[in-house]
């Protein structure tokens, strides 16, 4: 059974990582694009009145994009809840092929624990 669950658990676990890298890389894509909008314009010497609403329209694709991103990343959280429910707390999801994700505390921790355990960094 706990074999059953690990494999269901890392296949989630592909499909989350999956599509955080999506809409990282769409956010990084549309802000690049809203970005080289004016500076382009500038240099084909045109009036800043030329591709306004683009620009705009770009700048709400990222704001959406971000809201985007803010709730996958409550997925992930709401998802570590779920692992350590299912008995899975102490394996570590390392997918191969999507990079080694760096170590934060879980939801679980958080709620269990009312904070995460935080260190601040000395000036250097």
């Amino acid at each position: 059974m706990l074999k059953e669950r690990r494999m269901v658990a890392e296949q989630i676990a592909t499909a989350l990582f999956e599509a955080e890298a999506a809409i990282d890389a769409a956010l990084s894509k549309t802000a690049q694009l809203t970005g080289v909008m004016p500076a382009l314009r500038g240099q084909a010497g045109l009036s800043a009145l030329i591709g306004q609403d683009a620009v705009e329209h770009a700048s709400h694709a990222i704001m959406a994009l971000a809201e985007a991103r803010r709730a996958i990343v409550e997925t992930h959280k709401e998802l570590s809840v779920a692992q350590e429910q299912a008995g899975l707390g102490a394996v570590k999801m390392d997918i191969p092929g999507l990079g080694d994700k760096p170590s934060i505390p879980s939801a679980f921790d958080i709620r269990r624990h009312g904070r995460a355990n935080i260190r601040t960094v000395a000036a250097a």
